[in-house]
């Protein structure tokens, strides 16, 4: 078996994936549509949409695997087709060197055929591919190359559709919708696993002074930089939303109220080195809300959100009357 290589724009590559906020969210009917078609159209048992992160291969749709979500990467066949721009074919993976001590060729599910077609972000990089997988050996002809290549441009448009239904276009971060289902599915990690978690809600102050001493676009940048300092500030595994207007709200994963005092001195930091840095029109101020999670007291995320709001609300009351 032969680890496939790095492409020589991974760290682009990996940017523009996590750029899209798709990894780990939940099963959507518009993928498993393609690749229950994909599984019926060429006769195979498995048919899976993946994406290559760092160190895994992840499934953003899957059919013939049972609950399966993810595998090492070491041993995707899939990093090994996004190295190359067309189809990757192997009509019997144990005559190909690549693959013949694949731990999923000698044991479960016994991969034999393998066609894998890259699927591309909208600025080019390539983030995962439209695989099909037999358990017996089989050819692939041009007919059905054409095919999977139409199929994979089918979820690349779907991907397209993601992302402008759920990512702000003006900061780059998710929009009330993207932030909703992603919190939902984090949420829902947290009450399986009994791991605490916190809802942040943010609102920007002095915000309409910034629109009206410097104009419009200065206020649009100013949201940027905010988002990007929630961006850089936060780990990639809290969930990060701008719900409108200047208002923006996190989930924290894994972290208990306790521990949200050292997050929010740490973005603090850097939001008051921001404002120091030459050039600035601008200084960034903001308040924000504090909920943890509880599953009786929250039994949905309008319920935490809700809670978070109420909290930044009454902290900036109490800012503004002692101000």
């Amino acid at each position: 078996m032969r680890i496939a290589e790095l492409p020589a724009n991974e760290a682009a590559r990996i940017d523009a994936l996590h750029s899209l906020r798709i990894l780990d969210t939940p099963r959507e009917e518009r993928f498993d549509r393609l690749t229950r078609l994909a599984r019926r159209l060429f006769d195979v048992p498995m048919a899976v949409v993946t994406m290559i992160d760092v160190h895994r291969q992840w499934f953003k749709s899957c059919v013939g695997l049972g609950d399966a979500t993810e595998t090492t990467r070491d041993i995707s066949f899939c990093s090994h087709a996004i190295l190359h721009e067309g189809l990757t074919i192997v009509p019997d993976a144990r005559l190909d060197p690549r693959f013949s001590g694949n731990p999923q060729v000698t044991g479960d599910p016994y991969i034999r055929f393998y066609a894998g077609c890259p699927i591309k972000s909208e600025s080019g990089f390539t983030l995962g591919t439209l695989c099909l997988v037999d358990i017996v050996p089989r050819g692939f002809d041009a007919d059905e190359q054409a095919l999977l290549k139409d199929l994979a441009a089918m979820v690349e448009q779907e991907l397209a559709a993601v992302k402008l239904a759920t990512i702000d276009d003006l900061t780059g971060i998710s929009n009330r919708r993207g932030f909703e289902s992603l919190a939902r599915h984090a949420m829902a990690t947290s009450k399986r696993t009994g791991r605490p978690a916190c809802m942040l809600g943010f609102d920007l102050n002095h915000f309409k002074r910034i629109n009206d001493d410097f104009g419009h676009a200065a206020g649009d940048l100013a949201l940027a930089d905010f988002a990007g300092l929630l961006l850089t500030n936060l780990r990639e595994s809290d969930v990060v939303g701008r719900l409108g207007g200047d208002e923006f709200a996190v989930f924290l994963t894994n972290t208990a109220e306790p521990d949200v005092p050292v997050v929010l001195a740490h973005l603090q930091e850097a939001v008051q080195a921001f404002n120091q840095s030459a050039g600035r029109q601008y200084q960034l101020d903001y308040c924000v809300g504090v909920a943890q999670y509880d599953a009786g007291s929250h039994p949905d995320l309008a319920a935490l959100m809700r809670s978070a709001d109420e909290a930044m609300y009454a902290r900036k009351k109490a800012r503004s009357t002692t101000a």
